[in-house]
């Protein structure tokens, strides 16, 4: 591609290696987030509509409420033993689930036990997709200089929807041909290895061997003050962090209850529907990606944040006068090709956090804000549309889009001082 042409041979491997390992995490990961509508009827017990939502909700929850526990751990390696590190085992921990997944009894086999042991493999999952996206950015933003570390981070995020995308293909195709489920998480764990063998070959960051040298010669009177976090812009990452997960719950979640409970579609039907969006999502990232080589990456957020705003205000109302599964897959689309996310400005906000405290405290707010709004979202949605309609949704995408506001605010002032000094 042009855009990383003036990359020298290490630069382009590195990207190659950490994009395909990071397509590979999220194969994995996403491998049960999408199945959910089969696998829970499988791992938990047969309940009333209402406990089922409920338990639906917890399997979800799983997968990201211990993130934060992750990311201090993952954080705490890549901070003082180096990034490198961390995306090796973070991949190797995902193939060991997978492994463990794939030869699970279920429910009706063992009782509650498949249950626990089925959320317990999420946990592992969970905090170790928590230490591979952020490693692999703070790798390529540590080692590529702008303008093709824009595009060059940006490709993390369409490698993990395209390993999201073809999770679902894979599993459709399983499904739709007969075969055992049991099977896709054996092929997560055996590609999950390759990911961990093709990173070993990784060089450590010259940003991360600079600051780990600056600590040795700490007795020197050139070495520089320890640097501090920036709240306000902590706090600005993390309202920023916090609306992707709730368009991909809206999009997903939300809109494949409504598939299955209003238009009574089977569990096979809403992995197929949400295959399409997948691939909407995946072309979305293609495209926000190459135009973020040209255009600077504040900028597309800005725009895609008030096409969202239009889309996600107006949910409850779309919501209230869908008719067909069509209209739901339309807005589905929507909300997932304009969602209001990070990317590809996260590599412009990770530079403004000093280097032996990056990883540890951009993974925790990514975390900590993945468990807040999917817990919220999961838990909450299912009372405030029972009580309050679809216009109860509201009460969680308005102060979500005012966080977001704010933090995009935050670094476009820093961007801007940075420019005068």
């Amino acid at each position: 591609m042009a855009m990383f042409s003036s990359l020298d041979k290490e630069k382009k491997r590195a990207v190659s290696l950490l994009s395909i390992g990071t397509f590979l995490e999220f194969f994995d990961l996403m491998l049960y987030v999408h199945l959910a509508v089969l696998l829970n009827e499988l791992f938990f017990p047969k309940t009333d509509p209402h406990t089922a939502s409920l338990l639906a909700a917890f399997a979800f929850c799983t997968t990201y409420i211990f993130r934060p526990i992750g990311a201090f751990i993952f954080g705490f390696i890549g901070d003082y033993v180096g990034r490198k590190v961390t995306v090796v085992l973070t991949i190797m921990f995902m193939s060991l689930s997978c492994v463990f997944m794939a030869n699970l009894p279920t429910y009706a086999q063992i009782g509650i036990a498949a249950s626990w042991i089925v959320t317990i493999c999420r946990i592992i999952q969970s905090m170790s997709a928590m230490g591979e996206l952020t490693g692999a950015q703070l790798y390529l933003s540590e080692l590529i200089k702008p303008p093709a570390r824009y595009p060059a981070v940006a490709l993390l995020a369409f490698a993990s929807a395209l390993g999201g995308g073809t999770s679902l293909a894979i599993a459709s195709l399983v499904i739709h041909l007969g075969l055992n489920w049991r099977i896709i998480f054996g092929i997560g764990a055996v590609i999950a290895l390759v990911g961990t063998a093709a990173r070993v070959f990784l060089k450590e960051t010259p940003d991360f061997r600079n600051a780990k040298q600056q600590i040795k010669d700490k007795t020197t009177s050139m070495a520089p003050p320890p640097e501090r976090i920036n709240s306000k812009t902590l706090c600005a990452l993390f309202l920023m962090d916090c609306m992707w997960p709730l368009c991909f719950y809206l999009s997903y979640i939300h809109c494949g209850l409504i598939l299955k409970n209003s238009f009574s579609f089977s569990p096979e039907q809403v992995i197929h529907q949400n295959f399409i969006v997948s691939i909407v999502q995946i072309g979305a990232y293609l495209l926000f990606t190459c135009l973020s080589y040209r255009i600077y990456p504040l900028k597309i957020l800005k725009i895609k944040l008030f096409i969202s705003l239009a889309i996600i205000i107006g949910y409850p109302y779309w919501l209230n006068n869908l008719s067909t599964d069509l209209q739901v897959l339309l807005l589905q689309c929507c909300i997932i090709f304009f969602a209001a996310d990070a990317s590809p400005a996260t590599s412009v906000f990770y530079k403004y956090f000093p280097v032996l405290k990056r990883f540890t405290y951009i993974s925790f707010t990514y975390a900590l804000s993945r468990a807040v709004i999917y817990v919220i979202a999961s838990f909450g949605l299912v009372y405030l549309t029972k009580y309050l309609g679809s216009w109860g949704s509201l009460i969680l995408i308005i102060p979500v889009f005012a966080g977001y506001m704010f933090g995009l605010q935050h670094f476009e002032k820093l961007e801007k001082y940075n420019r005068n000094i």
